[in-house]
């Protein structure tokens, strides 16, 4: 007799239990080493500072992220972001679930505070070895910086297309106006960007980046940070915009 629609089996609920257990047992020990072997991310904050510098852009504070993109971002990128201390374990253990039934690595569950350490301590890998190193310094980071600050210092930095870096640069090249004077259309396009910039960029793949910006709406619906007639008004945005502003 088969399973009524929505209904979890015992063994559906604990098939990621199982695997999150497996995991502790098997990265706590490393983790414990790693604690001390890493570094102590005390320089975080210059290293963001020195990265935006290289890249000719500024360091965001906090309060200069707009609330719709902060929750674009996180129903995109890290639902649990205001929850975790820098690893999602939850979503962890499903992208190992996803890569061994699927046998790839397509998932890698890292959150934005791992995102962040990944480009400023491990030169962009977050491989193998370094996946691990990435996890210890996430939880390292979230004792020291405010989320507001992950989310700020993540967004200053973070590849936009074509040699472009931060969503203040991607704001003033795809829509001509400075990142505060966006609307919730323009918000899902630059948190769609960020996890795939070769590919979303709307200047280069205008059709993608509208379907992605749609992706981003759904979720932001999902997660109720919006509603669905907001979403539905978003969606008919032009993908760019024309002019200029004097605020970029």
């Amino acid at each position: 007799m088969g399973s009524r629609p929505g209904y979890q089996t015992p063994l559906d609920v604990r098939k990621p239990l199982v695997v999150l257990a497996f995991l502790a047992a098997l990265i706590a020990p490393v983790l414990s080493t790693l604690w001390i072997s890493t570094p102590d991310v005390s320089d975080v904050q210059s290293r963001v500072i020195s990265d935006t510098q290289a890249h000719h852009v500024v360091v965001l504070q906090p309060d200069a992220i707009p609330d719709l993109l902060a929750k674009a971002v996180v129903a995109t990128e890290d639902e649990r972001f205001y929850s975790h201390h820098g690893i999602d374990t939850i979503g962890l253990a499903r992208a190992v679930l996803y890569d061994s039934a699927n046998l790839c690595l397509c998932q890698g569950g890292s959150t934005i505070t791992e995102q962040l350490v990944k480009e400023l301590y491990l030169n962009g890998s977050d491989r193998g070895y370094d996946k691990v190193v990435d996890m210890v310094l996430a939880l390292k980071v979230e004792r020291l910086l405010s989320k507001g600050q992950i989310m700020a210092d993540y967004l200053s930095d973070i590849p936009t297309g074509r040699n472009r870096y931060g969503v203040s640069a991607a704001a003033c090249a795809y829509f001509h106006a400075p990142l505060a004077d966006l609307s919730l259309g323009q918000y899902a396009l630059l948190a769609g960007v960020t996890q795939a910039p070769s590919v979303y960029d709307p200047t280069v793949n205008p059709d993608a980046a509208i379907n992605r910006r749609a992706q981003v709406l759904a979720a932001m619906v999902s997660e109720n940070d919006i509603t669905q007639a907001q979403a539905s008004a978003a969606a008919q945005e032009p993908v760019l915009a024309g002019g200029a502003s004097p605020g970029c």
